[in-house]
C-alpha cells in the first residue's frame, strides 16, 4: 500500500513511466494553451501545446535516488506508536498508519537503515513518542541526507514539552551514545543534528539546528564543483538528475559571458561561466552555503541576498541600470511565485529571457505563467511586454512517481 501510495508507477517499465509523465506534462501545455487564448493571446501551436514540448529527459539514477527522506513517528500497522516510517491514509479519514519505508524504490538503503536504528533508540527510550502535539510525548520526525561523497547526516526532532535544561541534555546524550557507541554506530553518520521544535516545520532560525556529532556540513560534487549542505538547506532530491537539469538549465539561459544571470530562489546556489550571477534565497543558512560555495570554488562573480523574494527583487530591478543581457532563473516551491515577484520580473525590460523551473506546473505556477504571458494590465500592473512560452524540457527527477520537473523557457 506505501508503495503505491508514494511511488504508484513503480510497477511500470522505466520507458511507460516516462511516457506517463509526458501526458501530464503535454497535457499542462494545451490548459496553459487554451488558458492564454482566452485572455486574447494566438498561442496555439501544433497539437494544441503553447509550445514545442521535449521528450522527459530520464533520470540517470532509477532505485533508491533520493538524498533527502523525511520519515515520520507514529502508530505501525501493529499499533506500535513508536514506529518509524512514511504515513498512509489520511487525518480526514482518521485512518493514518506509519509504514516502515523497506519496500520503497526511491529511498536508498542507508536512509532506512538510520530510519530502523532511529526506531530501535525511541523504542528504548522511557520517553512517549510525539504524535499529536497537544496530547504531549516528545520523540518525532527523523529527516536523513545523505550525498555520492559517503556523507550522512540525520536530524532528530524532539519536541520539548514541559522538560527542563537538564532532561533535555539527558536526552541529547542518550541520543548521541546510541549513534557513536551503541547500535547506532552502523549507520557511520557523518553529522548528527537535534532540533527542539514547537511546530511541525522550524527553521534554523527559529529554533536552532543543534549539532550533537560530527561535522556541522555534509559536502556534495555536482558538475564538478563542490557544496556545502546545512541541515535545512534546499538541495535537489536527486543528485544525479540534478546535474542533467543544470546543464540543461545553462545551455538554455544561452548566457554568454557578458551576461547577468538572476537566479531566484536559488538554494545552496548553482554557478556557471558569466559575468554575474545574483542568486535570492529566503533560508539564511542556505545562503551562508552558497556564499561558501562559491569561494570555495573559486567564483567571484557571485552575489546572494537573503530574504524573501517578493521583498528583495523589486527594490533590485527597479533600480537596475546595468546594461548587460539579463536572463532570470525561477525555481521558486509549490506555490508558487510572490505576485510582486512576477510583476517586477514583467516591467523589468532589461530581462528578455527567463527560464521557470516548476515541479508542480499544473498548480500555482500556472497562474504564474498567465501573468507573465498576458496582455498588459495596467490594473493589474503589469505593464511590461508579455513574454511569450518558446519551449518546454520536463525532466524526470522522481522517477516511480508521478511527479516531473518541467521547464519552460519565456522569451519577448
Amino acid at each position: 500500500r506505501l508503495a503505491n501510495a508514494v511511488t504508484p508507477l513503480w510497477r511500470l517499465p522505466y520507458q511507460e513511466q516516462l511516457q506517463v509523465k509526458y501526458e501530464s506534462q503535454r497535457k499542462v501545455l494545451q490548459t496553459l494553451a487554451s488558458r492564454l487564448e482566452e485572455l486574447g493571446t494566438d498561442a496555439q501551436k501544433p497539437g494544441g501545446l503553447c509550445c514545442p514540448l521535449q521528450p522527459v529527459v530520464p533520470s540517470p539514477v532509477i532505485n533508491g535516488y533520493r538524498n533527502k527522506s523525511t520519515f515520520s513517528v507514529n502508530r505501525g500497522p501493529d499499533g506500535n506508536p513508536k514506529t518509524v516510517g512514511l504515513y498512509v491514509g489520511t487525518g480526514k479519514a482518521r485512518n493514518i498508519v506509519c509504514v516502515k519505508a523497506n519496500h520503497m524504490e526511491n529511498i536508498p538503503r542507508k536512509h532506512k537503515q538510520v530510519a530502523q536504528c532511529y526506531e530501535e533508540f525511541i523504542r528504548r527510550s522511557p520517553l512517549d513518542p510525539c504524535i499529536l502535539f497537544h496530547e504531549g510525548g516528545h520523540w518525532r520526525e527523523l529527516v536523513v541526507r545523505t550525498t555520492s561523497c559517503g556523507h550522512t547526516m540525520a536530524i532528530v526532532t524532539f519536541h520539548p514539552q514541559e522538560l527542563g535544561q537538564e532532561a533535555l541534555v539527558t536526552q541529547k546524550a542518550l541520543l548521541k551514545e546510541f549513534f557513536t557507541c551503541g547500535p547506532g554506530t552502523v549507520c557511520a553518520l557523518t553529522s548528527l543534528y537535534f532540533q527542539e521544535s514547537t511546530m511541525t516545520r522550524c527553521s534554523h532560525e527559529q529554533s536552532p539546528f543543534q549539532l550533537l556529532q560530527g561535522e556541522p556540513h555534509i559536502f556534495e560534487e555536482v558538475l564538478g564543483l563542490k557544496f556545502r549542505i546545512s541541515p535545512d538547506a534546499f538541495f535537489q532530491v536527486n543528485t544525479g538528475g540534478a546535474e542533467v537539469l543544470y546543464r540543461a538549465v545553462g545551455e538554455l539561459s544561452q548566457a554568454g559571458g557578458d551576461t547577468v544571470l538572476l537566479d531566484i530562489c536559488c538554494g545552496t546556489g548553482e554557478q556557471r561561466p558569466l559575468s554575474k550571477i545574483i542568486g535570492i534565497e529566503v533560508v539564511e543558512k542556505a545562503i551562508e552555503d552558497a556564499r561558501w560555495n562559491a569561494a570555495f570554488n573559486g567564483i567571484s562573480n557571485c552575489e546572494f541576498h537573503s530574504g524573501k523574494a517578493e521583498a528583495v527583487l523589486p527594490q533590485l530591478l527597479s533600480s537596475w541600470e546595468d546594461a548587460r543581457p539579463l536572463v532570470a532563473v525561477v525555481n521558486p516551491s509549490r506555490a508558487g511565485l510572490h505576485y510582486r515577484v512576477v510583476r517586477a520580473i514583467r516591467n523589468c525590460k532589461a530581462i528578455r529571457r527567463l527560464l521557470y523551473i516548476s515541479c508542480k506546473p499544473e498548480g500555482e505556477a500556472m497562474r504564474n505563467f498567465l501573468e507573465l504571458c498576458c496582455p498588459p494590465d495596467p490594473g493589474k500592473k503589469l505593464a511590461g511586454e508579455p513574454f511569450v512560452p518558446m519551449l518546454a524540457v520536463p525532466f524526470d527527477m522522481f522517477p516511480h512517481t508521478v511527479h516531473c520537473e518541467l521547464v519552460l523557457l519565456f522569451t519577448r
